[in-house]
């Protein structure tokens, strides 16, 4: 898909968003006539599954396409979709209504050259899904990292409440048993099922939404190989905000600079906004939190008062995730017991990815995480030292980190650097390319070149499992971290671990 060109440092702000007709999209949103059939080009990523699965559970009849099978083509097969792998102009049923693609589709896939020809509307997934869930009552979460937790946490506040939601995430979930689903059919009027859905800024397609109810959980640069500029991206979360609807609320973290500067810059425009976070002066304010191995035990003091939380997942950035959702819940349902929203997200054990306990051999966790931006690793990090400091065997934290897209690996060197330095050790993958074209003045290199010297970079993968087989020791915590195919080494590091002697290293 066409990327727009990057906006020079001095240009204005501009708010950049993949829903704009162009090379691949010929209209921003649902279309008004009737839909009976779509066909979901690359149907087998989170993102693009999860609107399948709502247009299936919505009585629509879906097909789709991808490069490769992956872990949601087979439910969705089972679900009635119908799937072809690889990419042509067949594919296209001569009764589709709709063609819905996302950012990683180009202009010159098959499917959508002969959509063009046809004359069938081709729009974003994230029109997708407004289109899907129009007439709902809708929290949305937006944010540069913990969308995913915070939507999953808001849905089972919302049946913690009674309520049976429609819900979308990027990432499997266990505890909502897939990434999206239906949730009880919208039967109009005030009581209807609401919805809560991840809100993607990386292509300003969460422009797309027009909440009731808005969670920005944080605003950091990134993404500016779509957006070009931080600033650029800061319009794109202004723009969301004015997106939401009269009488709606935004609900920001009050700990992180970039949200809560977005919530000021709102409320001088009147839009009614709700800060959560550890700061005092928080609407939604954590006054005390214990993290353990088996989770979190957390006091906040909210608009209705006192309330106690205890999850099932640990680390502050969880913590406020909860918060986030829960305050974003409670502004979609004012009237409901703030106590069983809080005992909704209290079974959550965390998406697909999320610090993601893998396995345990020879005494050494080892952990998936989906972290790929500075902040999110050093976040995990941390959490990883909670874990091994209350445990009290002398645990260190080892880190594995695949750097996704070379534009943000370039970009962001020094952040990298500096969170992966806080591990006992640490290694870095090549890079993995995703939608960008290979960039060889970009490698592992070009962090740890900044780093301190226990963060090493690594020119194989295939050396990764003997490497942490042969460092790791019980009480160790090993985190495989990244957005790339990384998660496809963590069996083989738990073999390797199996397969190390006794007492090694």
């Amino acid at each position: 898909m066409t990327q727009p060109d990057p906006a020079p440092v001095s240009a204005a702000p501009q708010v950049r968003t993949m829903l704009a007709p162009g090379a691949v999209i010929t209209r921003p949103d649902w279309p008004e006539e009737p839909v009976r059939s779509v066909h979901v080009v690359r149907i087998g990523g989170a993102g693009m599954s999860a609107v399948a699965r709502l247009a299936l559970e919505a009585g629509l009849r879906v097909s789709g396409s991808d490069s490769q099978d992956g872990q949601f083509i087979g439910p969705l097969r089972e679900a009635g979709a119908r799937i072809v792998i690889g990419f042509a102009a067949e594919t296209l049923a001569a009764d589709t209504d709709l063609v819905i693609v996302s950012t990683a589709v180009r202009a010159d896939n098959p499917e959508v050259l002969a959509a063009r020809e046809r004359g069938i509307p081709v729009i974003h997934r994230a029109a997708g899904l407004a289109g899907l869930l129009e007439g709902r009552p809708l929290l949305a979460v937006a944010g540069t990292h913990g969308k995913t937790s915070t939507t999953a946490m808001a849905t089972l506040a919302l049946r913690g409440a009674g309520q049976d939601p429609a819900w979308a995430v990027g990432a499997a979930v266990p505890d909502l048993g897939r990434n999206a689903g239906f949730g009880a059919a919208p039967g109009g009027g005030a009581g209807q099922a609401p919805a809560a859905v991840e809100a993607d800024e990386s292509d300003g397609s969460f422009l797309a939404f027009a909440p009731d109810a808005l969670v920005v959980t944080n605003l950091e640069p990134d993404h500016l190989d779509f957006h070009g500029t931080p600033e650029n991206l800061t319009a794109a979360f202004d723009a969301v905000a004015r997106r939401i609807v009269p009488g709606g609320t935004l609900v920001v973290c009050a700990d992180d600079a970039g949200a809560s500067a977005l919530g000021a810059r709102a409320a001088r425009e009147g839009i009614r906004v709700l800060r959560y976070g550890a700061s005092a002066d928080a609407d939604w304010h954590i006054l005390a939190e214990e993290s353990r191995t088996g989770g979190s035990r957390v006091r906040v003091a909210s608009p209705h008062g006192e309330l106690a939380l205890d999850l099932a997942v640990t680390g502050h950035h969880n913590v406020l995730n909860a918060v986030g959702a829960l305050a974003g819940a409670s502004s979609l349902l004012p009237l409901a017991d703030p106590a069983d929203l809080a005992a909704g997200i209290a079974p959550f054990r965390g998406a697909s990815r999320r610090f993601d306990l893998r396995g345990i051999a020879r005494g050494v966790a080892v952990y998936d995480d989906y972290a790929h931006h500075p902040r999110e690793v050093e976040a995990i990090v941390q959490a990883a030292q909670g874990i091994v400091g209350s445990a009290h065997e002398g645990g260190r934290v080892l880190a594995v980190f695949q750097p996704h897209l070379f534009s943000r690996t370039r970009d962001f060197a020094a952040d990298f650097a500096a969170a992966l330095g806080r591990a006992d050790a640490a290694w870095v993958l090549p890079v993995y390319a995703a939608r960008e074209d290979p960039d060889p003045s970009v490698t592992a290199r070009t962090i740890t070149d900044l780093a301190p010297a226990r963060v090493t970079a690594l020119e194989e993968r295939e050396e990764v499992a003997g490497i942490l087989a042969a460092a790791a020791r019980p009480g160790d915590v090993i985190l495989m971290l990244g957005a790339g195919d990384i998660v496809e080494d963590t069996p083989e590091v738990l073999a390797a671990l199996r397969r190390a002697p006794d007492g090694a290293p």
